[in-house]
């Protein structure tokens, strides 16, 4: 068996916490400063690290089979979550016409559309133009700013966020493992600690900062204009990301913890949790939650959520719809019976 590390299952449990405690104080970020402050902080990071660490955990890319193993995770599930969120907006929006487009992607679908073409284009670069990390990670940037300014290139398959947040994943995937050490110090997290709290203040104070900078979702046009200034933006939006995330992992425990055992389910808490927060949006309760006063509250119900849908009887029920599989709840099955017998003699 595969040992798993800790640092890193760490990282993903917090990330992944932050992505629905993000998706969840979505609905307040336009009534109150702080909130949407704090969103946009969340936003410089959190989606950047993730997709990072997904970068380092392509290595195997060479290997024969791994393109194919791989459109089968991520693919298939894409396929058929986009028919089970179709079906569940149809229903809870009341909508007159059922209409299911595969190659536009609902909410946070994208990231499996785009995590399949991270690894196509990182095979490329790899295998085909055999590029250097340093030519590599310039022209992956240089597309990434370039790309802005194509204005066809939007949600459509999310080639827009592919594209963008591409060279962070290409920079996870030339990172080795002890890079991560540098940021393991006191003065790393002091730094850190810092950076952050200017970041935070940087958007309260700037509030005409939108956060759709930070989405990669749309081309400079939709941005405010498509001139020389917009790329300028999209370069400080990288320098903010790779600052933000780095410091990110400065605050990562390397130990194992209560919830690290939890880090290797994201994709089924990034799958599910979205049935609740749209639920949750437009709900009477969310409009009589005052979100500055309940911050905790939130933190606590997002944390609810993120355990929720990630431990063994939730995964092992889910596994057949997003693995395609049911290994899970036969092995929860079998410990089940297994400790019913013996108890009962």
């Amino acid at each position: 068996m595969k040992h798993r590390d800790s640092y890193f299952d760490n990282a993903k449990f917090i990330l992944i916490f932050l992505v629905v405690f993000g998706h969840l104080i979505r609905s307040y970020i336009e009534s109150d400063p702080f909130i949407l402050s704090l969103y946009k902080t969340i936003y410089t990071f959190h989606m950047p690290a993730f997709i990072l660490v997904s970068g380092f955990f392509a290595k195997g890319i060479m290997k024969q089979g791994y393109i194919g193993n791989l459109a089968k995770k991520l693919i298939l599930p894409y396929i058929m979550f986009q028919i089970i969120y179709t079906v569940f907006y149809y229903f809870q929006d009341h909508q007159s016409t059922f209409i299911m487009d595969p190659f536009d992607p609902h909410w946070s679908l994208w990231f499996l559309i785009s995590l399949f073409c991270w690894n196509a284009l990182l095979y490329i670069f790899i295998k085909w133009f055999k590029l250097k990390p340093l030519y590599g990670l310039c022209i992956a940037f240089s597309i990434g700013l370039l790309i802005g300014f194509a204005d066809e290139i939007s949600n459509y398959l999310s080639l827009s966020r592919t594209f963008v947040f591409f060279p962070l994943f290409l920079l996870g995937y030339y990172m080795k493992k002890e890079h991560f050490d540098y940021f393991k110090t006191g003065k790393a997290r002091l730094i850190a600690s810092i950076a952050f709290l200017l970041v935070f203040l940087g958007m309260y104070f700037m509030p005409e900062f939108s956060d759709k900078w930070l989405l990669g979702s749309k081309p400079y046009e939709e941005l405010g204009g498509e001139n020389i200034i917009s790329l300028g933006m999209r370069a400080i939006v990288y320098t903010l990301n790779i600052l933000m995330v780095f410091g990110f992992f400065t605050f990562v425990p390397q130990r194992r913890q209560l919830f690290t055992k939890w880090g290797k389910n994201t994709l089924y808490v990034y799958l599910l949790h979205g049935f609740i927060i749209r639920t949750f949006r437009g709900s009477e309760l969310e409009s009589t939650i005052d979100p500055k006063q309940s911050l905790v509250v939130l933190l606590i119900v997002s944390l609810m959520i993120t355990m929720l849908f990630s431990t063994k009887i939730l995964t092992s029920i889910t596994q057949p719809l997003i693995e395609l599989k049911s290994t899970k709840l036969k092995s929860f099955l079998t410990k089940k019976d297994t400790h019913k017998n013996i108890t009962e003699h």
